[in-house]
């Protein structure tokens, strides 16, 4: 899945997911199982991840679940209407981190597979709006950038513009 291992964001995920949810509620995260949901279970979390469907189009699996919490790491990114899914779960607590939108890079976009292309590059305030307007509160939230060993002008911005941004909310009443 990866060429690398991303070490600091998941050292970074695992820390925050660590602060907000224990390890007793169960966690549905979104996205087949990966590297990090083997991370969360080795930590002790329970998880069940989706299936693989189109979450723009089937979100019967989310209607179905009784998990009071939801991950959603780099995927929201990946979807066309993230608002639709974000109103239909059923969790009160959602963690979810998505690539912010950089001014020196293009949208990634995977030429081979069309799964892995993203739809939205999001500045943090557009996340934070789209959040408020599916029914979330933000109660905690962290940036970071993720320097690449390249050289270069576009690599040297990427030591110090935040790349990642990931929140923990809290369903509204």
């Amino acid at each position: 899945m990866y060429k690398y291992y991303p070490e600091k964001r998941y050292r970074l995920t695992l820390e925050f997911l660590r602060k907000h949810i224990g390890k007793e509620e169960q966690i549905l995260d979104l996205g087949v199982p990966n590297p990090f949901s083997e991370i969360m279970r080795q930590e002790g979390f329970e998880v069940q991840n989706t299936g693989g469907e189109d979450l723009d189009l089937d979100l019967s699996t989310i209607r179905h679940s009784d998990a009071p919490v939801v991950t959603a790491f780099e995927i929201l990114e990946h979807l066309v209407a993230p608002f639709n899914l974000l109103r239909e779960l059923p969790a009160n607590k959602l963690l979810a981190s998505v690539p912010l939108r950089l001014w020196f890079a293009a949208a990634y976009r995977s030429e081979t597979d069309p799964w892995d292309r993203h739809f939205h590059e999001f500045e943090a305030w557009q996340f934070d709006w789209l959040l408020e307007k599916a029914g979330w509160e933000i109660k905690d939230r962290i940036q970071w950038a993720h320097p690449v060993k390249k050289i270069g002008v576009r690599p040297i911005l990427r030591y110090f513009t935040p790349r990642y941004y990931l929140i923990y909310a809290e369903r509204t009443p």
